[in-house]
């Protein structure tokens, strides 16, 4: 998978500028706006759509994917909620998050996705956890495919704290907070703790840990 910083990301918006952060987190990004968009072409592009406040989410995603064809993107919404984002990873997204989210954690979003993984919000982490057995969670949990719980056994202390607090669906920057040490720490624990275990996200990070406390 291409590393973030060779991937080109394109944000699709009726804005007609975009908004500062996006370009503090991706200073290459390109804006383009749905009405002149007709189809993205290229390799290692990675889309970016914000949903329009007024219309069906649905029905935008089924034009967007005829749009961008096979290239993976994530949907920004500036009023996000868990049943949009359900219906957003039903349809093909691989990523949702509030359209004004920090430049880091923009990065960190791009980071877990182009690695294969799923970005969720901490809300709908925990409703994933918690109730797997709904069938609305079961597009995204039946294909998790997780390795055997003696892997964490290979944490450092410090990166079964980190883990921990993913699981716990904390963000970058509140588990920095939480352990009093900086996002960027954070970060590299984060990207050790899913090498290590092998898992792609924090959701299958969430259900290993989760398995390996109940066995």
């Amino acid at each position: 998978m291409a590393r973030t910083s060779a991937v080109q990301h394109t944000f699709i918006s009726w804005r007609l500028t975009a908004l500062p952060r996006w370009g503090q987190a991706f200073p290459s990004m390109k804006l383009s706006a749905p009405g002149i968009i007709k189809r993205i072409s290229g390799r290692n592009v990675l889309v970016w759509f914000e949903l329009a406040a007024q219309g069906n989410a649905a029905e935008q995603i089924t034009w967007l994917r005829m749009a961008i064809g096979e290239h993976p993107f994530i949907v920004l919404s500036s009023t996000p909620t868990d049943e949009e984002a359900i219906q957003c990873f039903s349809l093909g997204a691989k990523g949702y998050c509030n359209a004004h989210s920090g430049a880091g954690n923009l990065q960190s979003v791009a980071d877990v996705v182009l690695q294969g993984g799923l970005w969720l919000g901490p809300s709908l982490l925990q409703r994933l956890i918690t109730a797997t057995v709904r069938p609305e969670f079961q597009p995204l949990i039946e294909p998790v495919l997780l390795p055997s719980a003696s892997v964490v056994s290979r944490f450092s202390e410090r990166e079964r704290e980190v883990a921990a607090a993913v699981a716990n669906g904390l963000s970058n920057k509140e588990i920095a907070r939480q352990l009093d040490i900086t996002e960027r720490t954070v970060k590299a624990h984060v990207g050790s703790v899913f090498e290590k275990s092998g898992v792609r996200d924090r959701l299958q990070l969430a259900l290993l840990l989760n398995r390996t406390a109940v066995s």
